[in-house]
């Protein structure tokens, strides 16, 4: 029999299976991989290094969608800007897969490269050394934590009779709840890297 034109397994595909599992279930097992693909789990395994090489797969094909040239948007406040929000795109594409790739540590070179990127972009800026980590924190947590709102429904409140403040103000505020609160969030962290920008880590 000839060879088929497409291989039957390759890293991309597990990646994109896995992927597809975790949007589904919110998890996923190598066994069923396997299952999804038509092969033998062992054949999983030939082509990753255990479930924690499917998690790096994953995140690999998640942060892929980041747009890493935002980074070189001058000055370095536009490019955080506009890099925050790719990044949250990303990642409410798939916002399931956000309690798998937060809770494990992140090895895919191709993710390391982009932070390594974001840090030389904010030691570049002059941000002191021991600033730069608790920043991009502070930035993913802000990003992460919308991206799961952009996925939540758009009425994540019911009012009753007996909150009607709260009525009003979910009136008031309209569609585009997530939005606006990333937009207000974003602008106060921005606003906070400014004022620390230049400054040691020991000054306030």
């Amino acid at each position: 029999m000839a060879r088929p034109r497409t291989p039957l397994l390759d890293r991309e595909r597990i990646a994109a299976t896995a992927l597809q599992l975790v949007a589904e279930q919110g998890e996923f097992s190598v066994p069923q991989i396997a299952r999804a693909l038509g092969v033998q789990t062992g054949s999983v395994y030939h082509h990753v290094d255990g479930r924690a090489g499917v998690v790096e797969l994953v995140r690999e094909l998640v942060c892929d969608r980041i747009a890493g040239e935002t980074l070189d948007l001058e000055p370095w406040d536009r490019a955080l800007e506009a890099w925050a929000r790719s990044y949250r795109a990303a990642f409410a594409a798939s916002p399931r897969a956000i309690p798998l790739l937060m809770t494990t540590p992140v090895r895919a070179p191709r993710v390391l490269a982009q932070y390594e990127r974001a840090v030389g972009m904010l030691l570049a800026a002059g941000f002191a050394r021991g600033r730069v980590m608790p920043l991009l924190t502070a930035l993913e947590n802000l990003i992460l934590g919308s991206a799961l709102d952009l996925a939540a429904p758009e009425a994540m409140w019911e009012p009753s009779p007996d909150t009607p403040l709260l009525a009003e103000a979910l009136t008031a505020v309209g569609p585009g709840r997530a939005d606006a609160a990333f937009d207000l969030g974003l602008a106060a962290f921005l606003t906070y890297a400014r004022s620390v920008r230049g400054q040691t880590e020991g000054t306030a």
